[in-house]
Parts: structure tokens; C-alpha cells; sequence
């Protein structure tokens, strides 16, 4: 379907440039009033809960730097409840606009020159497709390629800026954008409110589904939290709740 998302064009220090794009996932692989779980590489070596779904964390918590070294065995463990879905660590800093293969490769680089913004913007954009276009080789290395969701943490225990959150904006959209051309499977955001509004803003990345990170210890308290508009403009899908582990309902 096609999203109309607020970008920026820089003007008297004021961005309000606009980008439409194509793509975009509506089917759920969710049932309502289901559990499922989280793991990533805190749970390396951990059985994985029965659960009608699990969800694996393929960076070990942070872009670029590290990845989960257990992603094949926690995958097709998952993948074992017909559910599995992969979340990625994301970020935004300055040094990671250098263009060297690493943290802005060439092609992303390459691609946010069609960006109408200013150069530290499609920079921005460059860190986010390249974080997507790690993310995805890094996934068909080990396995993980039939997940039914990706799912893009966006919390601020990670690196972003604190002064312009349009260069958050613009790197979380090169994310968005980059992995709309590699999977035809929902994109959704994990995170809250207070922290995507520290990060973002009221920025609306046209992505699937919000997942929340409710803070609460039962499933009770955390299922309050269903049936409203998620941070991002999007529905809520799946809120988590933390016990022995992390825990996901689906709303």
C-alpha cells in the first residue's frame, strides 16, 4: 500500500521534505490472545519456553558491532512453534557515516543520494540501510531466513542523537525503507513511548505494528495496555511483559 512519510527538506533549519513509498505488509501472522517470548544472546544456551510463538534478537545489543552468536540455534527453535520472527538492535551516531564498508557501505550510501535532504540527513539514511543490509546477510548466514516479522528495537540504552531528532528520523527510515525491498514480511517497531518520543519524536514511519515494552511483571497488567494507538501511529500488535523471561502477548 502506498505510505506517505514525513521526511524532511531542510529550509531555514526546518525540514519538511516528504517521501512516498511503496510496500508494506498487511497480513498478521499473530493470533490474537496468544503468548510467545523473546530471546537473543543473554538466553545463549537457555532451552527455548513452549509458546505459540518466539521472536530471536539478531544483534547481541547493539548495530553493527555484534551480533548473536546463537541466532541458528535460537531460531530454529523458534521456528519450531510455526512463529519466528527476528528483532534488530538499531542506532544513529556520527561516526557511523564514514563510508567504509562497515557501518555506511557503499550501495546505501550510494542510495540516499535520491534522498531530497541535506548531506548529514541522506547520511543518516545511509546508517540505517546499511544497518538493514548487515542485518539481512547476516541472517541468511545463519539460518534465519523464513522469519514471519522484523522487528527494529529503538530504545535509547543505544546511541542517537540527542540535538536533531530528524537524523534519528531519517536513519530509522533508511531502516524501514532498505528492508521493504529485501523481506515482504510486517516491519514493526519495539520500544515505549517516552523513549521512541526522545529518539523520534511524533515521527510516523509508516512501518506494520507497534510492539510495546510495557515494564510489567503479569500478563494482567500488561494486557491493559492493548487496544490503543501505538507510539508510532501504528496498532498495537504484541506487548511485553517480563517474568523468568521475556514474555509477548498478542493483543
Amino acid at each position: 500500500m502506498a505510505r506517505r512519510l514525513l521526511l524532511a527538506t531542510v529550509a531555514a533549519g526546518v525540514l519538511l521534505v516528504s517521501l512516498n513509498l511503496t510496500g508494506g505488509a498487511a497480513f498478521d501472522p499473530y493470533t490474537s490472545g496468544t503468548s510467545g517470548y523473546d530471546f537473543s544472546y543473554a538466553q545463549c544456551g537457555s532451552s527455548a519456553p513452549r509458546a505459540g510463538f518466539g521472536i530471536v534478537g539478531l544483534n547481541a545489543g547493539y548495530p553493527f558491532t555484534y551480533y548473536n552468536s546463537c541466532l541458528t540455534a535460537e531460531f530454529a527453535a523458534a521456528s519450531r512453534s510455526g512463529n519466528a520472527a527476528l528483532y534488530v538492535n538499531t542506532g544513529y551516531d556520527p561516526s557511523y557515516t564514514a563510508v567504509d564498508g562497515r557501518h555506511t557501505t557503499q550501495d546505501c550510501a550510494a542510495a540516499s543520494q535520491s534522498i531530497a535532504a541535506d548531506a548529514s540527513h541522506q547520511a543518516a539514511w545511509a546508517v540505517g540501510c546499511s544497518e538493514a543490509e548487515r542485518d539481512v546477510t547476516y541472517a541468511s548466514t545463519q539460518g534465519a531466513t523464513s522469519a514471519t516479522a522484523w522487528w527494529l528495537d529503538v530504545e535509547t540504552v543505544n546511541s542517537w542523537s540527542t540535538t536533531d531528532l530528524t537524523l534519528n528520523q531519517y536513519a530509522i527510515q533508511g531502516l524501514v525503507a532498505t528492508l521493504r525491498t529485501a523481506v515482504s514480511v510486517p516491519i514493526g517497531i519495539y520500544s515505549t513511548a517516552s523513549q521512541w518520543a526522545a529518539i523520534a519524536g511524533a515521527y510516523q514511519p509508516g512501518v506494520d505494528a507497534d510492539w510495546l515494552a510495557t515494564g510489567q511483571s503479569s500478563l494482567r497488567r500488561a494486557r491493559s495496555r492493548c487496544g490503543s494507538i501505538g507510539f508510532t501511529g501504528a496498532a498495537v500488535w504484541l506487548v511485553q511483559y517480563v517474568s523468568t523471561y521475556d514474555h509477548d502477548y498478542v493483543c
